[in-house]
């Protein structure tokens, strides 16, 4: 698509214009992820997290590229953004499956876009006329922008599909499909396909990396650290993203051994789903896994590490994040902001099943600090700890899985 120039005065605040939007306030790209990620077409792409952040950075990377673009040359056409962070978001996007439908999120982010640019635009002349051709211009820009760069990323899609459906990686990942939709492939032909054994336990794990440009070499020990605690062979391991592998051991890996590891793996998380056998356990313990990465994601958990079976009450509890918040706060009351010391002592209690003496042990301190503490606690709980024990740990819980102690 092409337009006149505009005037050289237009060119000029056309020019301001994108200064202001290479610097946007910090509410315009909350406003502007938020739409993105809204609405049950995007629900898959905001509820995993490297996919929600890529797309974040995403967001960010063509607001950049066109206000850039406006400053070096007001008015004229800008050229499709191609760069890496949305060529990453668009490879994982077909590793999960989807397909150019996903690329929606650019009109909705367009949309967003036009009516922040209004604003702009609106500061920069009270003159009628200049305004209008200041909008002609740069609103033609925002559009023509928009349909080069999803035309250029679906272009890359269709080739990552092409290249993902040859070789050895393409049958593990159509033959983990089948078995996740319970399709009618039988065990041993399934087995055959893999090289992975479906009849013992398994615990299925999802490894991934938050960070914007990952490392696919901590992946990978990630992944080792996760066999290691298990104590068992090489895993079986899918990539299903630039920054995430799905990976199922048999056996149970050991808790204290993988935290260890990971803690030496410092851009790396994992959630971990239990152990089940057969190819209903392979199956139902990703999907759990799958669970406790969202979960993760969707209170912004710091945790690097999660087991389901720690976050699975959790987990139902914030199906409702808003009712899930009303919950604690109307529970807790002025514990849900006290030190952390005192909340920690008494998950600490509740967990011990209310026995003193374990608690303080647990905790590495002495009894009589431990009651006094839990006598604060009690002081600050909109009921006495002895009537709602169960709400309270319930609360705490939520609490804690959303980076709180």
């Amino acid at each position: 698509m092409s337009w006149p120039p505009p005037s050289p005065r237009v060119r000029e605040l056309i020019r301001r214009g994108a200064g202001i939007a290479l610097d946007p306030p910090p509410g315009w790209l909350a406003e502007l992820d938020a739409a993105v990620l809204a609405g049950e077409a995007r629900q898959q792409i905001a509820a995993d997290p490297v996919l929600a952040a890529g797309t974040r950075r995403t967001n960010r990377s063509n607001l950049l590229f066109w206000a850039a673009s406006n400053i070096r040359a007001p008015g004229e056409p800008v050229p499709a953004n191609d760069t890496g962070a949305p060529l990453a978001v668009a490879r994982d996007l077909i590793r999960r499956g989807l397909d150019e439908s996903a690329l929606d999120a650019y009109r909705v982010g367009e949309s967003v876009a036009v009516r922040m640019w209004t604003q702009i635009a609106c500061t920069l002349t009270g003159d009628p006329e200049e305004l209008r051709e200041l909008l002609d211009v740069s609103l033609r820009s925002i559009s023509a922008f928009v349909d080069d760069t999803v035309s250029a990323i679906s272009a890359r899609m269709r080739a990552e599909r092409d290249e993902l459906t040859r070789g050895t990686q393409a049958e593990r990942r159509a033959t983990v499909a089948l078995l996740l939709e319970g399709a009618p492939i039988t065990r041993q032909r399934a087995e055959s396909r893999l090289g992975y054994r479906l009849q013992p336990a398994h615990t299925a794990a999802v490894l991934w990396s938050d960070s914007p440009a990952p490392d696919p070499r901590q992946l990978d020990r990630a992944a080792d650290a996760l066999t290691e605690a298990a104590d068992q062979p090489r895993p079986l391991s899918v990539v299903a993203g630039t920054a995430t592998r799905w990976l199922w051991v048999h056996g149970r890996p050991d808790a204290d051994r993988l935290r260890a590891a990971l803690d030496r793996l410092p851009d790396v998380r994992l959630a971990v789903g239990p152990t089940a056998p057969g190819p209903d356990g392979f199956r139902r313990s990703h999907l759990d896994a799958l669970t406790t990465q969202q979960l993760l994601t969707r209170l912004r958990s710091p945790a690097r590490l999660a087991f389901h079976h720690e976050v699975e009450l959790v987990a139902l509890l914030t199906a409702d994040p808003d009712r899930a918040a009303r919950f604690v706060t109307r529970t807790l009351g002025a514990l849900e902001t006290a030190p952390p010391e005192l909340t920690g002592t008494v998950r600490a209690f509740l967990a011990e099943q209310c026995n003193a003496t374990r608690a303080a042990a647990r905790l590495f301190t002495h009894r009589n600090t431990l009651l006094r503490r839990l006598a604060r606690a009690d002081h600050l709980l909109p009921r006495p700890l002895a009537e709602h024990p169960l709400d309270v740990a319930a609360a705490l819980e939520v609490l804690h899985w959303s980076g709180r102690p």
